[in-house]
C-alpha cells in the first residue's frame, strides 16, 4: 500500500513539473509561465510560481518562442531587423554587469502637465517683497516619463523630467526644472524624488500620486512639496499622457 501511494505521489510530481509553459523572450530570457491567451499582438500569461498574481502582458514581437507543456512549440520568431536572441549571440565565460540583456524594454510616456502652487512662509514674502509674485501661481507645463524597469508583480522604476512655466496670470515668466527618480507601485500609486531648479533657487522636491487609465490614456496626479528659504512651495499637477514608443 505505501508503494502504490508513493508511485501515485511520484506520478502527480511528475505531472505538476510538466504543467508549465516555457516562455522565450527575444533577448533569451525563459520564464516558467501559464498562458491565457495569444492575441495577434500580444501574449497574455501568469507566472506559474505565481498564479494567483498580477497578469502579465507582453508584445508578441518581445517572444522568440513558446514551449507549451504539453511539449508542442510555437515560434514567434525575431522580428525584420530586431534583435537576435541572446542565447545565440553570448559569448563564452562568465556574465560580468553589462552582459546581460536588459530585463525590460525601457516605455516613454509623455504628456501636457497643469496646475496650481501656493508659497508658504518665509518664501511667499520674499516672493512678495523683492519679486512683486503673489503666492497662488499657476502652473503649465509638460512631462516626459521613461519607464526603466518593471517587476513581475507590477511595480516599476521611474524617471519623470517636467518642465514647468509659472506665474502667467500675474505676467510673470517663472520657468522651473524637476526631475524625479520614482517608483510606480502595482495599483498607480507613485513616489518620487529629485532636484528642483529655478532662476533663483535650487531645492529638492518630494511627489506622490497616482495615475487613472482609461481607453489607453493615463490620467496622472501628483502632490508635490518643495521646502526652502524658511517655507515651501505645495504644487498640485493634474495632466494626461499616453506612450511615445
Amino acid at each position: 500500500m505505501l508503494r502504490l501511494l508513493l508511485l501515485l505521489l511520484g506520478c502527480l510530481l511528475a505531472t505538476a513539473g510538466q504543467a508549465q509553459d516555457l516562455l522565450t523572450k527575444q533577448n533569451g530570457e525563459e520564464i516558467q509561465v501559464k498562458v491565457l491567451q495569444i492575441t495577434p499582438t500580444e501574449v497574455h500569461y501568469k507566472r506559474f510560481d505565481y498564479q494567483e498574481g498580477p497578469l502579465i502582458i507582453v508584445r508578441k514581437t518581445d517572444v522568440f518562442m513558446i514551449r507549451y507543456a504539453n511539449g508542442t512549440k510555437e515560434v514567434f520568431g525575431t522580428p525584420a531587423g530586431g534583435p537576435t536572441p541572446l542565447s545565440a549571440k553570448v559569448a563564452p565565460g562568465p556574465v560580468v554587469p553589462g552582459d546581460e540583456a536588459p530585463a525590460f524594454d525601457e516605455v516613454h510616456l509623455g504628456g501636457p502637465r497643469l496646475g496650481i502652487t501656493l508659497l508658504t512662509g518665509g518664501m511667499a514674502d520674499k516672493a512678495d517683497t523683492e519679486y512683486n509674485i503673489k503666492p497662488f501661481l499657476t502652473q503649465f507645463g509638460w512631462q516626459f516619463e521613461t519607464r526603466l524597469f518593471r517587476l513581475p508583480n507590477g511595480t516599476a522604476g521611474l524617471l519623470e523630467i517636467v518642465p514647468l512655466i509659472a506665474g502667467l496670470e500675474q505676467n510673470k515668466f517663472l520657468p522651473s526644472l524637476n526631475a524625479l527618480i520614482g517608483i510606480r507601485g502595482p495599483k498607480g500609486l507613485e513616489f518620487g524624488l529629485g532636484p528642483n531648479l529655478t532662476p533663483l533657487s535650487a531645492s529638492v522636491a518630494l511627489a506622490v500620486g497616482t495615475s487613472f487609465r482609461s481607453n489607453g490614456i493615463n490620467f496622472p496626479v501628483n502632490f508635490a512639496v518643495v521646502p526652502g528659504n524658511g517655507g515651501a512651495r505645495f504644487s498640485l499637477l493634474f495632466g494626461f499622457n499616453s506612450r511615445r514608443n
